[in-house]
């Protein structure tokens, strides 16, 4: 494959372990990142993963979606045979508190990119959607078809990027889109070189589990313990995160070698749900250390139980989840023992 691929947000969690992947089945990738929630040093751990021989088909560009002339520049002097556009603003809470950032992050950044894409007739996309379109579902696992009724700003963002890639499509037939609805991704590259290292207090489960057990904060927040489920905490669908990498390649050969594919939602999840209690006994069992719980009220905006049918990921795009909970927490604290201040230096005392 010497497809040259455009990776928004390339230098964040699923970004980077997706480039790895890319990158090691020969696909040529270029990364524009604003580094808004993310760092450079984790691309040159990339480089670092991938050697010096394949290194040299990876590309990095700090620039901001938002900002025609960044996208300009890059589309003007490379030719890209399709997008991988993984560039957004993704906590919940903090949508609900500052909306406007999503809708000019999310949206305009997005419909920015599509514009250039269309210009420089580069039609192919692969979207990072979310399982927050589907809201509370009325039943589970969510199938691709339900309705989709996202409960906040940044679940609305991705179920109108989602409408917006629809409406281009019936506009204009020459675009093949796929969309793809991630459940819960955790997780991190087998190695401990790469893994999730959010700015500021995690929003997150598994960072936050982590940041705990590296001692950089006191206990772990676990937000509602009354829900209506098996231990009263919220059910959600973990997926590796290099599993995630790997439906990604997977929804991108398609899109190189079927014709038809019209505009394609797909759920990326394991299809099974884990209640949050029960992450935090198996990342304890991971890694030996003790987790110390505060319970504190449900967050506006959170579902009770979500998990994902995986039957069209499946048939569409051959692909199904391999890692368990047991994997995902053997890798994110193999990650976190080898980089407890993520990819920043520890701070001096």
């Amino acid at each position: 494959m010497n497809s040259s691929i455009l990776v928004t947000g390339g230098a964040g969690f699923i970004g980077t372990h997706t480039v790895v992947q890319l990158l090691n089945q020969g696909f040529k990738v270029t990364i524009i990142d604003n580094l808004d929630n993310s760092v450079e040093e984790a691309v040159y751990r990339v480089r670092d993963l991938v050697g010096p021989h394949l290194s040299v088909n990876l590309q990095f560009h700090l620039g901001d979606i938002r900002n025609k002339e960044d996208l300009e520049k890059l589309f003007s002097q490379a030719k890209f045979d399709a997008v991988i556009h993984f560039a957004g603003l993704k906590a919940v809470a903090e949508s609900m508190a500052h909306p406007f950032r999503y809708f000019d992050n999310n949206l305009i950044g997005s419909i920015t990119l599509y514009q250039v894409m269309a210009k420089y007739n580069c039609k192919k996309l692969v979207f990072s959607s979310s399982a927050t379109v589907y809201g509370q579902p009325k039943k589970i696992p969510c199938v691709e078809d339900f309705e989709l009724k996202a409960m906040n700003p940044y679940g609305r963002t991705k179920l109108f990027l989602e409408e917006i890639a629809r409406d281009i499509h019936t506009a204009d037939p020459e675009w093949k889109i796929i969309l793809l609805r991630y459940f819960n991704p955790v997780g991190a590259h087998e190695s401990g070189k790469l893994g999730e290292d959010p700015v500021g207090i995690p929003n997150n489960l598994m960072p936050f589990i982590q940041q705990v057990a590296v001692g950089r904060l006191p206990e772990l927040n676990v937000y509602g313990h009354d829900y209506p489920t098996k231990d009263g905490t919220a059910v959600r669908d973990y997926i590796h995160v290099m599993d995630l990498a790997d439906g990604h390649v997977e929804a991108l050969k398609k899109l190189f070698t079927k014709q038809d594919i019209g505009c394609l939602a797909c759920n990326l999840g394991t299809g099974h749900g884990t209640t949050v209690l029960e992450m935090v006994t198996a990342f304890e069992k991971a890694s030996g250390k003790k987790i110390p719980i505060k319970f504190c009220p449900r967050r506006p905006g959170d579902a009770t139980e979500v998990y994902a049918s995986t039957e069209k990921a499946a048939s569409e795009l051959n692909w199904k989840a391999k890692y368990g909970i047991e994997e995902m927490c053997r890798d994110q604290w193999n990650w976190a023992r080898q980089n407890p201040w993520g990819y920043k230096k520890p701070p001096t005392k």
